[in-house]
């Protein structure tokens, strides 16, 4: 699943347009290293997120297409 994707639908961030501006913008790392919105998310890779002056690191469990909001959490875990 593509990074962008996989940011809305674990409701990381809300939007996916948001999520790909983040990626072009190098706020994204998926195992330290920079991220485009196009790189394939796969379980056990490490996200890592700058919003602002904090940074949110999580370790993905488990990739869906659908996730119901109360199940999102399932698909990460802070690091």
């Amino acid at each position: 699943m593509r990074l962008d994707k996989y940011l809305k639908v674990s409701r990381l961030i809300k939007r996916r347009t948001v999520a790909n501006e983040a990626c072009d913008a190098g706020r994204v790392l998926v195992n330290d290293r920079p991220a485009k919105a196009s790189v394939n998310v796969k379980v056990g890779n490490i996200i890592e997120i700058q919003f602002g002056t904090s940074t949110v690191k999580v370790e993905v469990l488990d990739v869906q297409e659908t996730v119901r909001k109360d199940d999102a959490k399932e698909l990460y875990r802070y690091l």
